[in-house]
């Protein structure tokens, strides 16, 4: 039978029906333990542990064949202890199945495997890293209880993973241990299914052993009996612990029926609790009959509760816990935004310095010092990267040595950040001139002179420029410098300007989003904020994201200029958006760094930082970097 001990599965092996069991000191934890800095097969190093398990640990690691960027991978330790040699080839052999098995599926719901080695006493799977938590620590870091519809929604996805498994060719493959530990629900909110050791491919009226969790397995699962049907029993007991916050475990077995969901929490709906207690039933005939089936009666609640439009959108929100890959700490305050190349990250600082940090780690390389601080993010050409200081100066460095290139200076200081374009570095300053530097020679090739300091960073599209500077006018420019057009607003635009089908895009300092015909400047439209903006917009989707001072980040439609959403921060708004796959990135004064929905302004997860952050974050390769005016640089799991 099954039974727990210290926390862990107890399972009876195929070969010999012996029970092994393992105390915590004796697998992942303690001296046994791989440590950060460790590299495997000289390819993974080993950066943290994520998880331990009932034979090892889950280690985060870096894939070290792809140099240039931060290729993040999960790597599954296990540790053959078993001094009975016919058991270690056992354990051996469940280890390789689970990587063989791996190996032959394809869903979004399960992490994909990369490589399989041994090393001595040790095992090693090498998977997709899956970055958020599993459903057992939500359960027990929520205040109260989750809200039905997002525990529907993540019920509908492993209906759908399961029902992948159940009708997988050539023969279907049953899951055998549904728990919430196994559930991972990663950072877009949606769900993976891991840790397949005893999933095994099903073979009609073959008994197996008696193995799976005590609480969560179905009765028919204590005899061996183990079939597709098992898996909707645990998945309906995942359900139920997930509503209810009743540890199956702590329970006699099959005696949910003596726990009713809606007596424990009211707030789930009467077709919920019989979804699950179809699932439930004590006989496997009076359950669903199959994940599909189940997948549908959900769908059904879904509708008669109003929740089916919202279901593609499940979120999980993380406010504290989250720990940086790594941070580095200048000697000032950082208030301009990184920039990657080839796997190193420059990022200017206040205390005069450019920062060249390994993008892995955040170990220093080199750093190149001005004379002024630096307030703006830098770009990178031909291995050369250009910025602009409060020295007044351009400069140009190159990037594999730290060394100067060549210096350009203006009359005023750099505060706007350069743009590359025909051989041309464009820059603004304080001095009311844009600049136009030749990339190669640091030479001039012209200027444009506007009727204050130019902040803005200027936009390049289809051969012409768009900027704005602090007397609230904005130039439309060609590349001999020459102006097309200029619209004025009532106040300073500090923001860069975005471009995107025809329009331009800026804030300014009056409180107001523009939307300008890009190839006239006519007004299109007008969005209002509560106060004024010197934040950078971007555009995707049909939607242009923004900030204020008023402390908000908007979402508004780019034809119609209606509002979409908005999300409250603590403090105004001076970082810009970006956006990365489905999410919005921004920071705050506040000192947060802020990870929404883009399409609903939902809250997936926040950082907090030390100090106010003024700077636009920068996300590639799923890792955001940051700067903040505490000094850090910091490197998070987007």
């Amino acid at each position: 039978m099954l039974n727990i001990k210290a926390g862990l599965e107890v399972s009876t092996l195929d070969t010999q029906h012996i029970t092994q069991s393992f105390e915590p000191d004796d697998i992942g934890g303690g001296k046994q333990q791989l440590q950060p800095g460790t590299t495997l097969v000289n390819r993974y190093l080993i950066q943290d542990v994520v998880g331990i398990g009932g034979m090892g640990s889950v280690y985060r690691a870096r894939d070290l064949h792809f140099p240039s960027v931060v290729k993040l991978v999960a790597v599954k330790e296990m540790i053959n202890m078993a001094p009975d040699p016919l058991v270690r080839k056992t354990i051996v052999q469940n280890f390789e199945r689970e990587a063989n098995l791996l190996a032959t599926l394809t869903h979004p719901s399960i992490p994909r495997i990369y490589d399989y080695f041994s090393n001595d006493d040790r095992s090693y799977l090498v998977l997709e890293f899956v970055n958020g938590k599993d459903l057992e620590a939500i359960i027990n870091e929520t205040d109260g209880f989750l809200p039905e519809e997002q525990v529907l929604g993540w019920a509908v996805e492993l209906c759908d993973v399961l029902n992948f498994l159940h009708t997988h060719k050539p023969d279907p493959i049953i899951f055998r241990d549904m728990k919430p530990s196994n559930v991972m629900i990663n950072q877009h909110g949606h769900v993976v299914l891991v840790d397949f050791g005893i999933a095994k491919p099903f073979q009609a009226g073959q008994k197996g052993t008696m193995i799976g969790t005590e609480g969560y397995s179905p009765p028919e699962q204590y005899r061996g009996e183990a079939t597709q049907l098992a898996d909707i029993y645990a998945l309906g007991a995942t359900l139920h612990h997930a509503l209810t916050r009743r540890d199956p475990r702590l329970e006699p077995p099959f005696s949910f029926a003596e726990r009713p969901i809606r007596k424990i929490n009211p707030a789930v709906s009467v077709e919920m609790e019989l979804v699950v207690n179809t699932a439930l039933q004590y006989n496997p005939a009076d359950r669903f009959p199959d994940a599909a089936a189940m997948k549908e009666a959900l769908l059904n609640v879904a509708r008669k509760t109003g929740s089916l439009s919202r279901l593609s959108v499940p979120t999980v929100v993380q406010t504290g816990g989250i720990k940086p890959l790594w941070t580095f700490k200048c000697e000032d305050e950082i208030r301009g935004a990184p920039v990657f190349h080839n796997g190193v990250l420059y990022t200017g600082c206040y205390d005069n310095n450019l920062y060249a940090l390994n993008a892995a780690d955040g170990q220093f390389i080199w750093k190149y010092a001005a004379d002024g601080g630096i307030v703006s993010r830098p770009v990178i050409s031909n291995d050369v990267i250009y910025f602009g200081s409060e020295d007044h100066a351009l400069h140009a460095v190159d990037i594999r040595s730290g060394k100067v290139v060549w210096t350009y200076f203006t009359d005023g200081r750099v505060r706007s950040s350069p743009r590359i374009a025909e051989g041309h570095v464009l820059i603004g300053s304080d001095d009311h001139y844009l600049h136009a530097v030749n990339t190669l020679t640091g030479r001039p090739v012209w200027k444009f002179e506007a009727v204050d300091a130019i902040r803005s960073t200027p936009f390049v599209n289809q051969d012409l420029i768009y900027v704005g500077c602090e007397s609230g006018d904005f130039y439309c420019l060609d590349f001999r410098g020459e102006m097309k057009w200029r619209y004025k607003a009532k106040r300073a635009v500090t923001s860069s300007p975005w471009v995107a089908e025809n329009a331009v895009y800026f804030n300014s300092l009056d409180a107001t989003l523009y939307a300008l015909d890009s190839r006239n400047g006519w007004i299109i439209w007008r969005f209002r904020m509560g106060k004024g903006s010197i934040v950078s917009p971007c555009v995707a989707e049909g939607l242009v994201f923004t900030g204020s001072a008023d402390g908000h980040i908007y979402a508004v439609e780019t034809r119609t200029a209606r509002e979409v959403w908005r999300f409250r921060c603590e403090h105004q708004v001076s970082g810009s958006p970006v956006i990365y796959k489905d999410a919005l990135y921004c920071g705050s004064v506040d000192g947060n760094l802020y990870c929404l929905e883009y399409r609903t302004g939902r809250l997936r997860w926040q950082f907090a930082t030390g100090g106010p952050i003024t700077g636009t974050p920068l996300v590639f390769d799923d890792i955001v970097y940051i700067g903040s005016t505490d000094h850090q640089i910091y490197a998070l799991l987007a």
